[in-house]
């Protein structure tokens, strides 16, 4: 310092005490320039008083001499000091020079310069709070300080600085928090504490209401309750219940649209602390906003439904994405579908451009208020634009959340309750929002029919639930279905061709007089034929899935839908299937259904006594289809007490190649003869008189059977029937035999019949090609 300059109205005296390195002769000095500035101050010399702050201020605490720098720090204390009441109108310049020393290399030198704001801000009190911007932000650096001295000092001033907020009522907020915004994502463990307790502070001041700022700050919350520090973390944690707190007390003047996807990103994270605290602001906002809480499920449902499937680790997070699950799905109501609207927009909306699909995903990275998922379940997800608030009433956007459902149901590797609870809102969707879903379904149908191969039961009974409400939903029915497969059902995947109603009598060609087969029925839209279609594929290709889960899968069907539909749809449809050797399979898969299955019951009586024209109908459609089975065709005349058919059957047995597989559907025929299903037929042995082809019948099927289990039992119960010699039977003019069915004129039995030799004709064709190719296993019986 040059010590010929002139620093008046500083006396020489004064200027080399504040140079000195020792700090009693700087306190020395700071006295003297107090008694000088209460002189100035005493005679309202305010340019006096200016140019001294400025000379210590520039000459000293600005110097790049250490001890210079100490001494303007103190000399700037003592001025304020000096000032009293009157500092208010110097701030800025006591202040400035003083933040600028909070940078300084030398720890010594930081904490002189907290020390004289200290004093500066104790003498200023609530006249600082204009300049709270800048002293918070010096203060927010001194926290993370290295030197506990100084950390020390800066808590003082802290403290301070709050008692100070704390009695005012004219604290800038809004000036405040791009700041705090700012400040609040450190990640220095001091910083984010000393960020916590001004939060804490804030919100506890009446007149400052935080809570309309919270969006700006949620984030950055949520981001400080990650920290490694425990006492941050809980210091965190009773921030955010404090606002949750305030949030459940006046809900109507919450942002919670604003706040929506800065919970959706933070219940995705991996720390369960913040993924339990967000998922539990998310359930107290679909409860409180309600219906505002919709553009955004999309979101929600990438967020919560991956956590359902939690273990009981993580027990809480998933009861409370539970509850957000349910409360969020009774937000969608009737209403949110909506009215019909002109077939070619429905069209155009059916079969989505592809440039849309991308804009769409586009969409979702950049803004769309129903953004979705992508394949991969990214932990990141997409920030929506807050939904309007001018716009009402809330819309529900179903391509962002039928997105999400459907790659979350893509996913193999998600749990079981995951895939359940899509199942769930998918079902639920269906119900409430019918017109809205079905443009859907042909993106929803095949991940739909793969569910059918899950390991859980529960989920397929849920996935089955699906299909069947898309199968009977009257919002499913079009106009135009489209043009029958031909002969063959076999079409390509992506082609899902659907029957015409104007066409119901599907096999009522000139060689099928009487008979009905197409499954359409006023109960059914034109979507039940294309998942009957589909079904049988799936049948088809994966027959591991038919013989593990076929049985389950149709009878569930049958519940849920009806079972004459579902057995006439079938049944049709395998009257035109190509591969002979799955149409016998399925054939006998269905059959057993029919026979064993509880819910059946009902058809079963239907096609007991053929009363009815319908009955009639289903049996013929039936009947052919069964000609793939030669067991199972007589199996059906059992059912149907077509006994004089089911004895004409027989007898052309002896033209077919019988081979050990032959056999084993006649022993298990006969096993089902002993069952409750057939009771009537065995109470029917006892009216030999008008049974007599039922006799014959049993008679034929034990001339099949070789010297077995199966042939000692049907022996047997052919030993309890009365009076055998009237097995004698010729055409008596004095009664008809019941089961001649000579009251059915519908039913052309002789036609049937040769439809069954020519359907085992083809088959027999089919497998002499297949042994001729050497890949043919021949497993005839040889006697």
């Amino acid at each position: 310092m040059n010590p010929e300059k002139d620093f008046a109205p500083l006396t020489p005296n004064i200027v080399r005490a504040l140079n000195d390195k020792l700090y009693e002769k700087r306190k020395v000095a700071a006295l003297e320039i107090e008694k000088l500035v209460r002189e100035f101050v005493a005679q309202n010399n305010t340019v006096q008083i200016k140019h001294v702050i400025q000379t210590l201020s520039q000459e000293f605490a600005l110097s790049q001499h250490p001890h210079s720098r100490k001494g303007g720090l103190i000399g700037l204390a003592a001025c304020s000091i000096a000032l009293g009441k009157d500092s208010g109108l110097y701030l800025k310049e006591l202040i400035e020079p003083v933040l600028t020393c909070f940078n300084d290399a030398d720890s010594r030198l930081r904490y002189y310069a907290c020390e004289a704001l200290y004093n500066i801000v104790k003498v200023a009190r609530g006249a600082v709070l204009p300049h709270f911007n800048v002293l918070f932000d010096g203060l927010s650096k001194l926290a993370a300080d290295p030197d506990p001295n100084v950390k020390s000092g800066s808590e003082l001033l802290d403290r301070l600085l709050k008692d100070i907020v704390t009695e005012s009522n004219k604290f800038d907020l809004v000036g405040f928090i791009p700041l705090l915004r700012e400040r609040i994502y450190s990640n220095n463990q001091y910083a984010r504490q000393f960020i916590i307790s001004w939060i804490l502070v804030l919100e506890s001041v009446p007149d400052i209401n935080l809570l309309d700022y919270l969006p700006e700050i949620l984030d950055g919350l949520f981001q400080i309750l990650g920290d490694n520090g425990k006492e941050i973390r809980k210091m965190c944690e009773v921030v955010l219940g404090e606002f949750l707190k305030e949030i459940k007390k006046n809900p109507s003047s919450v942002k919670f649209a604003e706040m929506a996807n800065i919970l959706v990103i933070h219940c995705q994270t991996t720390d369960d602390l913040i993924q339990l605290t967000a998922m539990c602001w998310m359930r107290e906002f679909i409860q409180l906003a309600g219906r505002v809480m919709l553009p955004y499920s999309s979101g929600i449902l990438t967020a919560v439904l991956p956590c359902l499937a939690y273990d009981d680790r993580k027990k809480s997070i998933k009861e409370v994405a539970n509850v957000c699950n349910q409360s969020l799905m009774k937000l969608v109501t009737p209403e949110d579908d909506e009215p019909d609207e002109p077939k070619p927009v429905v069209q155009r909306q059916a079969e989505p451009n592809p440039d849309d699909s991308v804009a769409k995903q586009e969409g979702t990275a950049t803004g769309g208020p129903d953004g979705s998922c992508d394949s991969s379940f990214s932990s990141s997800i997409s920030v929506f634009t807050p939904a309007s608030t001018e716009r009402a009433p809330v819309t529900l956007h179903l391509d962002g959340i039928v997105q999400v459902l459907n790659c979350h149901l893509s996913d193999m590797a998600i749990g079981m309750m995951t895939r359940i609870a899509v199942l769930k809102w998918l079902y639920h969707l269906y119900i409430k929002t019918p017109r809205k879903m079905f443009r859907h379904t042909d993106s929803l149908f095949p991940i739909l029919l793969q569910t059918l191969s899950d390991e859980s039961d529960e989920v397929i009974l849920k996935d089955l639930e699906v299909l069947a409400e898309i199968a009977s939903s009257p919002a499913g029915q079009t106009d135009d279905p489209g043009p029958l497969d031909g002969p063959d059902f076999r079409v390509s995947h992506s082609e899902l061709q659907v029957p015409t109603p104007g066409r119901a009598n599907l096999l009522n060609t000139p060689g099928t007089k009487g008979l009905e087969c197409s499954p359409s029925t006023p109960t059914m839209n034109s979507y039940f034929y294309k998942f009957m279609i589909n079904l049988l594929k799936r049948f088809s290709s994966e027959r591991k899935l038919l013989e593990a889960r076929g049985a389950f899968i149709i009878r569930q069907l049958c519940l849920l839908l009806n079972a004459e539909n579902i057995f006439h749809s079938m049944a049709d449809i395998l009257l035109r299937e190509e591969d002979l050797k799955f149409a016998s399979t399925m054939v006998h898969t269905l059959n057993t259904i029919l026979l064993t299955s509880t819910e059946l019951f009902q058809l079963r009586n239907q096609l007991k006594d053929l009363k009815t024209l319908e009955s009639q109908n289903l049996f013929c459609c039936l009947y052919r289809s069964w000609c793939h089975n030669p067991v199972t065709t007589v199996s059906l005349c059992f059912l149907t007490q077509n006994y004089r058919h089911a004895y004409d059957l027989i007898q052309k047995f002896g033209d077919l190649e019988v081979t050990v597989d032959f056999l084993t559907e006649v022993d298990k025929l006969v096993q089902l003869i002993e069952c409750p299903i057939f009771t009537y037929l065995r109470l029917q042995l006892l009216d030999v008189k008008n049974n007599p082809y039922l006799i014959k019948a049993l008679y034929g099927l034990l001339m099949l059977l070789p010297q077995s289990g199966a042939f000692q039992l049907l022996s047997h119960r052919l030993q309890c029937v009365p009076n055998p010699e009237l097995l004698q039977t010729e055409d008596s003019p004095q009664a008809t035999p019941k089961s001649q069915k000579a009251d059915s004129p519908s039913i052309d039995y002789a036609e049937l019949l040769r439809h069954f030799e020519k359907v085992q004709k083809k088959h027999l064709e089919v497998r002499h090609q297949r042994s001729g190719r050497g890949d043919h296993l021949d497993r005839r019986v040889v006697l």
